[in-house]
């Protein structure tokens, strides 16, 4: 039986730092499923389909690395793909305070899901996704936190 993991995210955008965490996932597991969940509380920065285009060719080289979209709840699609997984990064406190509680509730409403937690390597902890939005919305460059070109990204969709 292979073990699937979830790594569940808005990924707007996907940054290095989510890199790490699937690169470092395929170690412990045997497919790493990327789930773009639609949050219906946030307006997208970055379109949906353009941002799950770009994560499929950071991974292109990778079979067992897989993206989907979803607007569900993440144990109810978690259940769906067969994870018994969630991946989930964390960088700091906050983020494990945040996290606890999630982790709990999808346990509560798939029991065989477990959220394995890793921590981001020391290099890409600073970065997150709400920094590279404002760094790119004043117009800075932010490439260099991107497992991708963002001009790649404006080929694809002018409007961002």
């Amino acid at each position: 039986m292979d073990r699937i993991a979830l790594f569940p995210g808005s990924f707007d955008p996907f940054t290095r730092g989510h890199q790490d965490i699937v690169l470092r996932g395929l170690r412990l597991f045997d497919q790493v499923v990327i789930g773009i969940g639609n949050n219906a509380t946030k307006k997208r920065y970055f379109p949906l389909n353009v941002m799950k285009e770009m994560i499929e060719r950071t991974f292109s080289d990778q079979p067992n690395v897989k993206v989907v979209t979803y607007d569900d709840l993440t144990a109810h699609i978690a259940r769906e793909l067969g994870a018994t997984f969630l991946l989930r990064g964390l960088r700091n406190t906050t983020d494990f305070e945040y996290e606890n509680g999630i982790s709990q509730v999808n346990r509560y409403l798939y029991e065989e899901i477990e959220t394995v937690f890793l921590i981001t390597s020391p290099e890409l902890a600073p970065i997150s996704s709400s920094i590279i939005r404002d760094l790119h919305r004043y117009g800075q460059g932010v490439d260099n936190f991107l497992p991708y070109s963002l001009s790649e990204l404006d080929r694809i969709n002018p409007q961002v």
